[in-house]
């Protein structure tokens, strides 16, 4: 039931799905999130990168599903390698935390140094803002829903949406992208990634571990994720809605006239 026009009236909404997702490695749960159950394969390839599990796609050597009433298992078994590193992550788990972060042994580890990304994209601002106008064209789901958040990839050469997916937790969502672009093998040089949520930190940190150059959102960055971008090298882009956008880091990349194409160097 719904109050519209001054009067109650029967009525229906679409809602999102959330649900327990618990990822599990070598037989032992790592984490339990809240997320919508779609694009579960790229959400555990994802979640497993920016929470430097593995390193490249042949460190999983198998993604099983697995539903039941209570939530969805995301059940992963690592490489020899791998499981070596894991468990020995494990061990450090199950000591003693300060400062109420999962699997980290020291308040340095909350805030680890991360590679400098070397990609040198660049976007105009017609493109940016073209990159927005695509992102809310795209979210299927937040258009029925009203409730969940979306990340995507932009080629910034080419002007268009590489990818985009949904879920009611912003870094989910990310996650979901960041698995997408190592299981397709995505070609990263020129793009960009676009939020429609703020910026905390843990997005940077998740951008810089995919090594995208840019990353665009529709609300404003904490102090942290400033500091975080610069440091990484990441041109940090905020505030970006109704054909305005501030520029936080490495604002080179932000430019007047779009890139020449390699071909036009040549």
């Amino acid at each position: 039931m719904s109050w519209r026009n001054g009067a109650l009236a029967a009525s229906f909404r679409p809602l999102a799905e959330e649900t327990p997702i618990a990822l599990t490695y070598d037989g032992a749960t790592h984490a339990i999130m809240m997320g919508t159950p779609g694009d579960l394969e790229d959400f555990a390839v994802g979640f497993s990168f920016s929470e430097n599990l593995v390193d490249q796609m042949s460190d999983i050597e198998s993604l099983d599903i697995q539903e039941s009433p209570d939530g969805v298992e995301l059940r992963m078994w690592l490489s020899p390698a791998r499981r070596r590193h894991y468990a020995r992550r494990r061990l450090a788990m199950a000591g003693p935390t300060g400062c109420g972060l999962c699997g980290i042994e020291s308040l340095e580890q909350a805030v680890p140094k991360l590679p400098r990304v070397a990609r040198e994209a660049r976007m105009t601002p017609a493109s940016l803002l073209a990159a927005l106008d695509a992102l809310a064209r795209g979210q299927a789901l937040h258009k029925e829903t009203r409730s969940v958040h979306a990340a995507a990839l932009w080629n910034c050469d080419a002007g268009r949406l590489m990818a985009i997916r949904e879920d009611v937790g912003r870094h989910n969502a990310l996650d979901k992208i960041i698995g997408h672009a190592h299981r397709a093998t995505l070609d990263l040089e020129s793009a960009a990634i676009v939020m429609t949520s703020r910026v905390s930190v843990e997005l940077v940190q998740k951008t810089a571990r995919l090594g995208v150059p840019i990353l665009v959102a529709i609300s404003a960055p904490t102090i942290l994720a400033v500091r975080t971008a610069d440091a990484a090298g990441i041109t940090l882009v905020g505030v970006a809605r109704n054909s305005e956008f501030d520029v936080f880091t490495h604002r080179h990349r932000i430019c007047t006239q779009a890139r020449r194409s390699e071909k036009e160097h040549a």
